[in-house]
């Protein structure tokens, strides 16, 4: 038995203009190990996202199940936290009272939860920054603050929607191999959505490929890279191979993507491999 199990979900919205439905995921089959780290990628809108909101119970699949652990998840939870792009910090609190948040809502008696935020902000690298309130701070700083607090609450499963998306092209890979020193210290279980193919299989065990909408799993990749990654590991002959390989399975998927948004209609199912 899997730690993550996502088992034949499918999820429909209600289109009250043309009173039927729209499919935005359709099937989709997982099973995600305990302390393994899964990437997500796929083109825009093939319910990446939607996925993430499911597993965290923000929404309700139409048919299929998710389970952790064996147990049905149909509530939030203090067992899986969600990080996401925009960093969602409370600009009147500082690092140390954003990061205890979750903890505080949660009734930790106060001398508790302030050690226990103070362990994770030191282990993201801003011990030296806990009075600080957020617009003091860098974009990758706040976002590092934000990977504290879910981590803070002590989840099983972390999940990640985009969350460097924001950030400038060189402090979005610093980010990535901290989120890995964190990873490796800590082994949650991670899902992550990203666009960014390079970003996708420097971080995984396993690159998940989505379809265009709606969103099916048309491939499972496993990345059998060496860790600790330095950033220089993205220069070898392996990893440019599974970029190209995993662009080959999304070329026409992302071009099926834009033909319609730009129609505004469905797109055709792709093949499913």
């Amino acid at each position: 038995m899997a730690h993550l199990e996502i088992d034949a979900v499918s999820l429909a919205y209600p289109n009250a203009r043309e009173q039927s439905t729209f499919l935005a995921l359709d099937s989709i089959g997982l099973g995600i190990e305990r302390g393994e780290f899964v990437t997500i990628v796929g083109p825009s809108g093939c319910g990446k996202s939607s996925l993430l909101m499911l597993v965290a119970a923000l929404l309700h699949p139409t048919s299929g199940s998710i389970r952790l652990n064996g147990k049905p998840v149909v509530t939030p939870g203090s067992d899986r936290a969600l990080v996401f792009q925009d960093f969602a910090l409370l600009p009147w609190r500082t690092v140390l009272k954003n990061v205890e948040l979750g903890l505080e809502l949660a009734h930790v008696p106060a001398a508790e939860r302030k050690a226990i935020a103070q362990k994770y902000i030191a282990m993201v690298g801003l011990r030296d920054f806990e009075g600080h309130f957020p617009h003091q701070l860098s974009g990758g700083m706040r976002q590092r603050v934000g990977i504290a607090r879910a981590l803070s609450v002590g989840p099983e499963v972390l999940l990640m929607d985009e969350p460097f998306g924001a950030l400038d092209a060189q402090i979005r890979q610093v980010m990535a191999v901290e989120l890995l020193k964190i990873w490796e210290r800590d082994r949650k279980t991670i899902v992550f959505i990203t666009h960014d193919i390079d970003e996708a299989v420097f971080l995984a065990d396993r690159v998940i490929v989505m379809s265009a909408s709606p969103g099916r799993v048309i491939e499972t990749i496993p990345v059998a890279l060496p860790r600790p990654r330095p950033l220089t590991l993205r220069n070898h002959p392996d990893f440019v191979a599974y970029r190209q390989r995993i662009w080959d399975l999304l070329e026409e998927q992302v071009r099926s993507s834009l033909n319609w948004q730009a129609s505004d209609e469905a797109p055709p199912l792709a093949p499913v491999s």
